[in-house]
């Protein structure tokens, strides 16, 4: 037959080609590892040094060029547009949250800190710089306690918080000793008491959401008992609560509870906790304990310590009337047994209420049907006005303890509502198993410390972050508001956490505050939906200097986005699929150069 034959002179062309190939993409990660590892002399030149090379080892039919280009065009040629940097000033915008959009708003209900994002005319397409002397973060569990000045260089809560035990300036570092307003003596004596109500120890608690967090202690010292918390603070006068927290390495988000939804599925968390957080529980008909009971699962437990428990004690202090610091407990123990809430504990400033296994039929025997709310869909969320009634919750199946639910298939899927079959989930476990063993092969620094805060822009069944699930790093999974399958439930129910956002929009986040962003098919998801261009400087915008970016996707696609980030001071290579040259889908691969701000760049 012909071409069956092929000439020896064939064969050494190729193997020459094999060897070039490995080697350069040796050199390419070579090069990787030795930014994350100094930065060209600023990057981690504070963090702890990176003590191992990244792993060049690779599939054998891993090319090192895609056989693809764009339309016949060589895809190493980049002819693309430098975006600028923005002027330093920028340096912590939040685009959602702007400071100055947000005063347009009315300041009740908390209207102001919602989201509010900037129309596209008013978007900035430029480069957010970092501050000047900005370093890589230090590795857990060191950033716990210490976070470089240079990345947050705000003094306001080292004065305001000073008797409270939050966070103390020492020379070029700030220091977490792990107190709270409510937990002068440390969070871990905090969580031990609850742990003495609450079954904090053998897997039951694995999700936990910290409204109105502060710097996020309680959910950081969460972390040595395997449980994560989300946590969310507005961005407010008290500058920068969630910049640190995510600069400790702690999962956190801008927001509020005002009039909009959580952005979380119902039936999320194992846990809800608020701690002197502010939150008016009592204003607007209970409407507040009304959206934490959406979010709480079957059995999970509410902690409210501070203002009103304990107000015979405080309510001097606090400058409060006694009637009306009773009349508030009064009205928050009413609404909770309204929801169905057993109180289980209380004791000086903290108590403990557990919302009942069979809440439906709780309220079904007490009459409160008139309460519930007649929405269906308790999942759809998205800029969602909250109301004050109680969300109806469909029978489901006991969740696994952790680490078993991790793997387990979640009762959603086993209930059949979630359009994924048991066979799907399966798959794509074996699937997103293959594709980290992968990553893993090409830097071996994933799953380490090094890349802490890690993002799954697309996050689908959640089996990236459940196979990369390491004590040195935890995942923020995203399930975009315009997916085919809400899948958010699913994430929570393996005991991982996430949250709903729209990619045309802001992440509610600071610049700077992940190191490795992960994306399966976004572009394509968002094709002819909204720019390109908007959605890579986001992505710009959130990742570290020195991050990482592992994006796949359609050749088509990727290609454009390797052409775009050529003028975003993106270091990128192309991959082939695991499965050999002729899959469409590949593999791209960037790294965010080390730059800081000047005040002489004016920018956009």
């Amino acid at each position: 037959m012909r071409g069956s034959r092929m000439n020896p002179g064939d064969h050494r062309t190729r193997s020459v080609m094999s060897v070039l190939i490995v080697m350069s993409l040796c050199g390419f990660f070579y090069i990787l590892g030795a930014w994350q590892k100094s930065g060209t002399g600023r990057g981690d030149s504070i963090a702890l040094r990176v003590t191992k090379e990244t792993d060049c080892t690779i599939l054998p039919n891993l090319h090192f060029e895609t056989h693809h280009s764009r339309g016949g065009v060589n895809p190493l040629v980049m002819n693309s547009k430098v975006i600028a940097p923005c002027h330093i000033r920028y340096s912590d915008y939040t685009p959602c949250q702007d400071q100055s959009r947000a005063m347009t708003f009315p300041r009740e209900n908390m209207t102001y800190r919602e989201r509010h994002c900037p129309v596209d005319n008013e978007k900035l397409h430029c480069l957010i710089p970092a501050p000047k002397g900005y370093v890589t973060p230090f590795p857990w569990p060191k950033s716990r306690e210490y976070v470089p000045y240079a990345n947050a260089p705000y003094k306001s809560l080292t004065v305001e918080k000073a008797v409270q035990n939050w966070i103390q300036y020492q020379g070029d570092v700030f220091k977490f000793p792990g107190g709270g307003t409510m937990f002068p003596n440390g969070a871990s004596s905090y969580i031990d008491e609850l742990a003495s109500v609450i079954p904090l120890a053998d897997g039951t608690i694995r999700t936990a959401l910290d409204t109105g967090c502060g710097v996020a202690s309680w959910g950081a010292y969460l972390m040595d008992r395997n449980i994560l918390a989300m946590s969310f603070a507005p961005r407010d006068s008290h500058e920068a609560q969630v910049q640190f927290a995510l600069e400790r390495g702690v999962p956190a988000v801008i927001g509020v509870l005002g009039t909009i939804k959580l952005p979380y599925p119902s039936r999320s968390f194992d846990m809800a906790h608020c701690s002197r957080c502010l939150i008016p529980w009592v204003s607007n008909s209970g409407m507040y304990m009304m959206e934490v009971d959406r979010v709480l699962r079957p059995g999970g437990y509410w902690i409210l310590s501070g203002p009103p428990i304990n107000w015979k004690t405080h309510y001097q202090t606090w400058k409060r009337s006694r009637q009306d610091s009773e009349k508030e407990q009064n009205m928050i123990e009413n609404t909770a047994e309204m929801l169905c809430w057993d109180k289980i504990y209380e004791k000086g400033d903290t108590a403990i209420w557990q919302k009942k296994a069979d809440s439906n039929g709780c309220h079904n025997k007490h009459g409160r049907t008139s309460k519930m709310c007649k929405v269906q869909g308790a999942d759809d969320i998205w800029y969602k006005k909250m109301e004050a009634c109680i969300t109806p919750l469909p029978e489901g199946g006991q969740l696994k303890k952790f680490p078993e639910r991790l793997f387990a298939v979640p009762p959603r899927i086993l209930e059949g509502t979630s359009g994924v079959t048991e066979e799907v989930y399966e798959e794509d476990k074996k699937s997103w198993k293959k594709h980290v063993d992968t990553y893993k092969r090409m830097n071996k620094l994933i799953g380490t410390s090094r890349y802490r805060n890690i993002m799954d822009m697309n996050a689908g069944l959640g089996s990236f972050a459940a196979v990369l699930d390491s004590p040195g790093s935890w995942v923020m999974n995203v399930v975009p508001t315009i997916s085919e399958r809400n899948t958010l439930g699913i994430i929570y129910e393996r005991g991982l956490i996430g949250i709903y956002h729209d990619w045309c929009e802001a992440f509610s986040t600071y610049p700077r505050t992940y190191d490795l962003i992960h994306a399966s098919g976004v572009f394509t998801l968002y094709e002819n939906k909204c720019d390109l261009e908007d959605i890579l400087l986001e992505m710009d915008r959130i990742l570290r200097p020195e991050g990482t970016v592992i994006l796949r996707d359609n050749v088509h696609v990727l290609n454009k986005v390797r052409s775009t980030v050529a003028g975003m001071r993106w270091k990128t290579k192309l991959l082939d699929h695991e499965d050999g040259p002729y899959v469409p889908e590949k593999i791209l691969i960037a790294v965010k150069e080390y730059w800081v701000g000047r005040e002489e760049e004016n920018g956009s």
